[in-house]
């Protein structure tokens, strides 16, 4: 092995380790604070950067063909000044402190700027090179990363205007994206393209390559000043600018792809990538052209990131890595043995891969999406054990000159047919996440009725009015055929299901969908099968005329499922909970100086009382969601991902704005982010809403905000209690809408379980202060809070105190559904307090616990 190809491999393990970093977030990323931040900086900032300054030194002076260095300690330097500060960017977002996040961001733009600086010293030191335009393209992208960097400090400040904060996020994804990186690969394959291909470079490459940097460069510089001034028109222009740039540069490489098609996993992952760059270029730029605000720009830019990240960056990365990294071993036997080991299930892994990502890109049911992408995250993740075992392999023949039986070729048949294995992969995984949503696309099994066709057609449009169709009612006579244009004139994603089986998808708001029923022979019930909409009116008749009516439809008999009955309910609140049963932590947390959030929406199955389990919609994995807390002025900044099955809102009470954006429901696997500033005190409800919003609530998705009145005393315990109703659908399933309408709640519980804390109680001293903070989070019930054998000597609720510590005292604190307050009491002696909502019928369905006091 050489020496400059010892170095390079040990540069390049830094690489692989921020790969496996990215793909422990990707698989854990549920449960890691600002995990869609990390994994889209794992792989930009940290593996792809460390890429960048490794090997774009490496061509400089192969390039320019300049000897390698005595020394690597520049080299060195660069990269441990540059890992420390992508470290100290992480730990301060992660951690929320803004100041880490500076330091960082500016260390890494100076380790830019010497990068680019090093680079433009060793070309003007050079003699004359027919490539040097290449490296003028390694300097204009390292002049592009001090930029991005500044946009990303700036958005990291919670001090920043929400405006102005969309605007520096598409400035600063163009910049980084386009700029550091996409000029770095354009610029590197007008060699390492050719040479991966081994075939002889097309004539105009290097003319193009020299005159698109310019290009390039205008094009991006306008598609920036668009984004920050807020003007999607411009920054579109500057998309659709670079796109023909990056084409022209480009455009020569066909002449050495029709001389020599790519076989192998690194010319093929790198094409790859490439397409997939065209595409979203394509893709954003009509997108920013047709958005009417800065913000609809971003949320275009953030439709199309992954794409971009995982089908090019990552694809190009891992494609010029699988060449390069045998190259430098040196020893033929080396590189065939390294070479041997990346290219094991090659097809597989690309098939598997795009196919994959092209799902997940694709309208398609959020289960599909949620299979397929950790499809794609297995594909990519394979490189990493398979570059172990090729520097193991690589070691084991080095200085050997040859190998022997070398390997031959993989015949093209039987590549396909490892591809198609691939794909077929891909499709079983969508097909079975159809299988667990069929209504997402439209499976029946309600059988058409056989009756005499007439031959004509009745054309109708419904158009989606809030919840309603309208009309409700279809006249068509029978034997006729019915062709449904459905309108979604709504706020909301809705469909048209029939009980024939025919039906529409789930189309948002603004699209239309045309249904195609067939003939009808009777009247067919129709409805929205998104959770909750048919029971919120969400209903349409087909009446066929000249026939009996026929309406044997029941709500219940279609789903399929049976609710739990009374006597399972009863049998569990008299039941403890398992040995191993955790309590929700009902301590309330310290008021945070950082409010940066995400809040991701997941279908979780929980039980919410001994031996009953739902399928609970949550924020943040549990039901209620965290408990957020801060002081009046503070800056909340909620992420809200949407990585359930439905689409899903939240609204928080604690913040005043206006509701069209924030409060807009976001279809799965979408995102937005949710900006108030605190300027009021209370203990503030947030819940989904989107409608109906009984079930969202009902089924889980609610918490608290508390906001502390000013000078609040200390306290020796704080508890937070969020009282909610749960209508009981079948066990393991989701919420009863028929019940949520008929407000017959199963049960009544603190925190998410019924009768928690008689298995868990809360704990104080004789004498200590104790502040409990409630919240009555509905839907439909408040709740008469009281501490049985305690006193509350101090009242606090909506706002305002109603008791302050005198002669006078409280026995309950009473509070309608999405009011909140808190009492303060001391207990006198050592002993267990109950403590109930006082509306009696709810402590008996639950709404229990006890206060332990030694």
């Amino acid at each position: 092995m050489t020496e400059r190809g010892s170095w390079h491999l040990k540069a390049g393990a830094v690489v692989a380790v921020w790969l496996a970093a990215l793909v422990v977030v990707a698989v854990a990323h549920r449960w890691i604070p600002q995990s869609g931040w990390l994994l889209i900086h794992l792989l930009g900032l940290g593996a792809a950067s460390n890429a960048i300054l490794v090997w774009s030194g490496h061509f400089t002076d192969a390039l320019l063909r300049r000897p390698a260095p005595a020394t690597r300690r520049g080299d060195t330097a660069r990269l441990v000044g540059f890992n420390a500060a992508a470290v100290t960017v992480v730990a301060g977002m992660v951690s929320g402190h803004w100041p880490a996040v500076l330091v960082g961001g500016c260390a890494v733009a100076a380790v830019a700027v010497w990068h680019g600086t090093v680079l433009l010293r060793r070309l003007r030191a050079a003699l004359p090179s027919r490539f040097g335009h290449t490296v003028r393209y390694y300097v204009a992208g390292a002049c592009m990363l001090p930029v991005g960097a500044g946009f990303g400090v700036a958005m990291a400040n919670s001090g920043l205007s929400g405006d102005l904060h969309d605007r520096f996020v598409l400035a600063h994804a163009g910049v980084n994206l386009l700029g550091w990186v996409g000029l770095t690969v354009l610029g590197t394959l007008v060699t390492l393209w050719p040479t991966m291909l081994r075939t002889r470079m097309a004539h105009r490459v290097e003319t193009a390559a020299r005159r698109g940097l310019p290009a390039l460069l205008v094009s991006l510089a306008v598609g920036v000043a668009g984004a920050v001034a807020g003007v999607p028109l411009v920054t579109a222009l500057g998309v659709f600018g670079y796109l023909a740039g990056a084409l022209y540069v480009l455009e020569p490489h066909l002449d050495e792809i029709r001389r020599k098609h790519p076989t192998d996993f690194a010319t093929t992952s790198v094409l790859a990538g490439v397409l997939w760059l065209i595409g979203s270029l394509v893709y954003v730029g009509f997108g920013i052209a047709t958005a009417a605000t800065a913000l609809d720009a971003t949320e275009v830019a953030g439709r199309v990131t992954a794409p971009l990240l995982a089908g090019f960056l990552a694809q190009v990365l891992l494609g010029a890595l699988t060449y390069l990294m045998p190259v430098v071993v040196g020893g033929r036997a080396s590189i065939q043995a390294a070479s041997a080991e990346l290219e094991r299930g090659a097809p597989w892994r690309l098939s598997v891969a795009n196919g994959a990502l092209l799902l997940c890109v694709l309208p398609v049911p959020s289960l599909v999406r949620v299979v397929c992408s950790m499809l794609a995250l297995v594909a990519f993740a394979s490189f990493l054990p398979l570059a172990v075992r090729a520097m193991i392999a690589a070691r084991r023949l080095r200085g050997a000159a040859s190998k022997p039986g070398r390997p031959e070729p993989v015949p093209a048949r039987r590549r396909l047919g490892v591809a198609a294995a691939g794909l077929g992969v891909v499709v079983f995984a969508a097909a079975a996440g159809v299988a667990a949503d069929p209504s997402a696309v439209g499976i029946a099994t309600v059988a058409t009725p056989d009756v005499a066709a007439t031959g004509n057609t009745t054309e109708v449009e419904v158009r989606i009015e809030g919840m309603r169709f309208e009309p409700g009612v279809v006249d068509v006579p029978v034997g006729d055929r019915l062709v449904i244009t459905l309108v979604n004139s709504g706020t909301d994603r809705h469909d048209l299901v029939l009980a024939n089986g025919t039906r529409t998808d789930r189309i948002d708001p603004g699209e239309t969908a045309v249904l195609d029923a067939g003939v009808i022979g009777g009247d067919v019930d129709g409805w929205c099968s998104v959770a909750g909409h048919r029971q919120m009116g969400m209903t349409l008749t087909v009446r066929a005329s000249g026939a009996e009516s026929t309406h044997p439809h029941d709500t219940a008999a279609e789903s399929g499922t049976t609710s739990l009955a009374a006597s399972d309910v009863i049998r569990s609140l008299g039941a403890t909970p398992d040995p191993g049963f955790v309590a929700h932590d009902p301590v309330a947390p310290a008021p945070d100086a950082d409010h940066r959030v995400t809040l991701t929406v997941t279908d979780e199955e929980r039980e919410v009382a001994p031996g009953i389990t739902q399928r609970l919609w949550t924020f943040g994995g549990s039901a209620p969601g965290p408990t957020l807390r801060g002081r009046i002025g503070d800056v909340f900044e909620i992420t809200l991902v949407n990585d359930g099955s439905i689409g899903h809102s939240i609204d928080f009470h604690a913040g005043a704005l206006a509701p069209d954006r924030p409060m807009r429901t976001i279809a799965p696997g979408e995102s937005l982010v949710y900006r108030f500033t605190a300027t009021r005190a209370g203990i503030w409800m947030y819940h989904c809403s989107t409608m109906p919003m009984s079930l969202h609530i009902a089924n889980g998705m609610f918490g608290a905000v508390i906001i502390d009145p000013p000078d609040l005393p200390p306290v020796d315990r704080e508890y937070v209690l969020v009282q909610s109703e749960l209508y009981l659908g079948p066990n393991g399933g989701e919420a009863d809408a028929d019940k949520i309408l008929a407000e017959e709640p199963d049960l009544v519980v603190f925190n998410g379980y019924a009768n928690q804390y008689d298995s868990a109680p809360l704990h104080a001293n004789v004498g200590e202060r104790v502040r409990i903070w409630v919240l009555a989070a509905g839907p439909n019930r408040g709740t008469s809070f009281h501490v049985v054998g305690g006193q509350f000597d101090t009242v606090w609720s909506e706002g305002d105190h109603r008791l302050l510590p005198g002669a006078g005292g409280s026995q309950t604190l009473g509070l309608f559904p999405s009011q909140g307050g808190f009492v303060e009491l001391s207990f006198p002696e050592a002993g267990t307090y109950p403590f109930v909502s006082h509306s009696m019928v709810d402590a008996e369905r639950g709404a229990h616990g006890v206060v332990e006091v030694r």
